[in-house]
């Protein structure tokens, strides 16, 4: 059974303007560049009050985060979930690493996916092989789309 993709992206924070189409233009193409089909994902873009919030409710961490991973798997799709991203913790991190704050955005909704697809990143070999799955989807992404424009 081939079922159909769905992919809906929201911006609930008012720090940045995202370009909502282009993300979910570039969400879709990480998921073609790891063959995935069937996925039923919403991206959601908050601030960093909110993450706190959702970071010690779900974690029981206090302060932001840079992305929660929620997984409603169901035998139907291969990824079903929502991945949260904090906008202001991705333009601290961009300061931090030298990086793009869309260049942020989009490693954490590709961190985000890997996690749906059973990635773990809790020990550091796990951690290693994710991190190189991240580090080359994003080079192939960054072939493709311009992440400034985001």
């Amino acid at each position: 059974m081939n079922l159909s993709s769905t992919i809906a992206v929201s911006n609930r924070q008012r720090v940045r303007k995202i370009n909502l189409p282009l993300l979910k233009k570039i969400t879709a193409a990480a998921l073609e560049e790891l063959k995935i089909e069937g996925v039923e994902l919403g991206i959601i873009l908050i601030g960093a009050r909110e993450m706190a919030l959702l970071h010690e409710e779900f974690l029981g961490h206090k302060g932001p985060t840079d992305v929660i991973t929620f997984d409603y798997k169901n035998s139907e799709r291969r990824i079903h979930g929502e991945i949260v991203v904090c906008v202001e913790e991705a333009g601290r991190q961009s300061r931090e690493f030298g990086t793009s704050r869309q260049s942020e955005i989009v490693r954490y909704i590709v961190h985000g996916i890997l996690h749906l697809l059973g990635h773990d990143d809790l020990k550091p070999a796990a951690r290693k092989r994710m991190k190189q799955a991240e580090g080359r989807i994003l080079g192939k992404l960054s072939r493709r789309f311009a992440l400034s424009k985001l």
